[in-house]
């Protein structure tokens, strides 16, 4: 029961940060570009004090994906998958444990930069009250790539420790195979597919 747990943990653990990663890789690309706009633009508005473009509030907005996407996406499951991993993962064989804790740990760092400085200077960015928006967005863009780099090594770690997982598990369910006569051996798979 234990290793059917920490398999399925793994397996979530893994594809959420894969979608952690690519969607991060999209946020970076397409929407940091929308947010920079429609911030330097709402930060002009303030800074003239017109009207002109407050007719138009709504469409300058930026796209709130922060409510839409990542809540459901990575801030919470991401976050409860990685403590999960730091209790199921002493349930696995030693080199998958080895690969799960430095997974972890990665992400554990990746959620610890996200809440403390990507998610509030998002926040304060879309706002519209920032009067050096493109400043802000400049720093912001050049640290995510370092959570992205990190959030790599989280996810490629988790598919090594993914990978190993299967190994042990095959391992136990099938110890060794019986050749023909009924004699027992210790000849593995892979050397007899060759």
């Amino acid at each position: 029961m234990r290793q059917r747990i920490a398999r399925i943990v793994l397996w979530l653990f893994v594809i959420d940060l894969g979608i952690g990663f690519g969607a991060g890789l999209y946020e970076s690309r397409v929407e940091l570009p929308r947010w920079v706009h429609s911030a330097v633009n709402a930060a002009r508005v303030n800074a003239d004090n017109t009207n002109a473009d407050k007719t138009n509030a709504p469409a300058n907005r930026p796209s709130n994906a922060g409510l839409r996407f990542w809540v459901y996406a990575t801030t919470i499951p991401l976050t409860l998958l990685t403590l999960a991993s730091f209790v199921v993962l002493r349930w696995t064989d030693s080199q998958t444990r080895k690969w799960w804790l430095i997974a972890a740990w990665a992400a554990a760092a990746e959620r610890v930069l996200t809440f403390v400085y990507f998610i509030p200077t998002m926040v304060h960015l879309t706002s519209g009250v920032e009067p050096n928006a493109r400043a802000v967005a400049f720093q912001w863009s050049q640290a995510n790539w370092v959570r992205q780099a990190i959030l790599l090594v989280a996810w490629l770690s988790a598919l090594q420790a993914f990978a190993l997982f299967a190994r042990a598990r095959r391992r136990h369910t099938r110890p060794h195979l019986r050749v023909a006569g009924g004699k027992s051996s210790d000849i593995s798979e892979v050397r007899l597919r060759a």
